[in-house]
């Protein structure tokens, strides 16, 4: 550990410090584990700080959420779906002055300073590798991070991972094993929900998720629309206005074409969840690269007794493999995805016994005291 101030043991002091790019209101999957986690904890009484950056000039520097103390850094640029600014790195080492232990979500361009400049352990969160298209630019920004993230890994006391398999097929699986904990992301249950998405009584599909190009909803569109079911329904839900790194919404929308059976429901709030997740008879997620890692959606999906069809990719099908609660197609693969769609329509799998599954395997409870032991064991360092 690198030498430095101690940490505070004041009342106003930080159990844990978590460090993120983009945290709550921006919506993603690495955001939502960020904050269940600090929020969970929170809960259990910690006293949680997440430093991040204010993606929206409109939010407020100091803010405080369900027991969670938020600092936001302003924006000095934007690159891809990331962003730079000092303000960060300088809230974040105040912050870690008066901590016991840092938890780094990566990727985190600054992830490489921090780590160095910490003066108490580091738990490295490891999300998924950067993807991004061919280019000069985008390939030097993909090293750049990836630099980053190995320093910050070959600092780090634990590195949290989704999933093993995952872990094994990304490009710093030298740096991760060392350190590494397999700890799934909490997946919070739905309520009891109310059909009200539904149209008719035929066979319903949901997506849900950040319309972006990994994924891959344009296959699910193609895929769906290859069903001779006039009875069937596609619901898209997923914002793609305030999308880091733009979204593809007008290529869904092409592939869509004037099929009334489809519809693009837009950024759904919570309060609608429950109602939506309740209006399907299975779950697709159709990601086509490795940036999905996991995919809480579909264990959320489970969890309120709907069978996911995912992608076969490191981490996103261990969830179906470890459940039996779905299939497991090639990404990208539309004929594939059409037969399972098919099968799941004509035999449904069990749902009381997939969601007994999911609720075993990926309840909240056994996630956070997973991190309040890897967080203890840092900080007694």
């Amino acid at each position: 550990m690198p030498e430095g101030l101690p940490p505070d043991t004041s009342d106003d002091a930080n159990d844990v410090l978590i460090v993120l790019t983009y945290y709550w209101p921006y919506v993603s999957g690495l955001t939502n584990v960020a904050r269940d986690v600090a929020e969970g904890l929170a809960a259990r009484g910690w006293r949680v700080c997440v430093v991040t950056s204010k993606h929206d000039p409109a939010l407020p520097t100091h803010d405080e959420r369900n027991g969670v103390r938020i600092v936001r850094a302003p924006v000095l640029a934007r690159v891809g779906k990331g962003t730079i600014g000092i303000n960060l790195t300088r809230m974040a080492v105040r912050e870690m002055r008066r901590s016991r232990v840092v938890n780094l979500h990566l990727p985190l361009i600054e992830a490489g300073v921090l780590s160095r400049l910490s003066p108490v352990p580091v738990v490295s969160t490891y999300h998924c590798d950067v993807t991004l298209p061919p280019g000069v630019v985008n390939d030097l920004q993909r090293r750049a991070i990836d630099r980053a993230s190995a320093g910050a890994l070959r600092r780090s006391v634990t590195t949290v991972v989704s999933s093993e398999d995952y872990a094994r097929h990304s490009r710093l699986w030298p740096v991760i094993h060392p350190t590494m904990a397999a700890i799934p992301p909490p997946c919070l249950p739905r309520g009891a929900g109310r059909p009200t998405f539904r149209d008719g009584s035929g066979f319903h599909v949901g997506f849900l998720g950040r319309l972006v190009e990994e994924k891959g909803v344009e296959h699910l569109v193609d895929a769906f629309r290859a069903l001779d079911d006039p009875d069937a329904r596609l619901l898209v839900g997923g914002d793609y206005l305030g999308v880091a790194g733009g979204s593809v919404v007008d290529r869904i929308r092409r592939h869509a074409g004037d099929d009334p059976r489809i519809s693009l429901l837009g950024f759904l709030p919570d309060e609608d969840l429950d109602d939506f997740y309740a209006s399907l008879d299975a779950f697709a997620l159709p990601s086509v690269n490795a940036f999905e890692a996991f995919g809480i959606v579909q264990v959320v999906a489970m969890r309120a007794g709907v069978p996911a069809l995912v992608s076969d990719l490191p981490g996103v099908r261990t969830v179906v493999s470890t459940t039996g609660f779905g299939e497991v197609v090639p990404p990208g693969d539309v004929v594939e995805l059409t037969a399972a769609l098919r099968r799941t329509r004509d035999a449904p799998p069990d749902a009381d016994a997939g969601r007994a599954a999911a609720d075993e395997h990926y309840g909240v409870d056994a996630v956070l005291d997973a991190y309040e032991a890897v967080f203890t064991k840092a900080a007694d360092r």
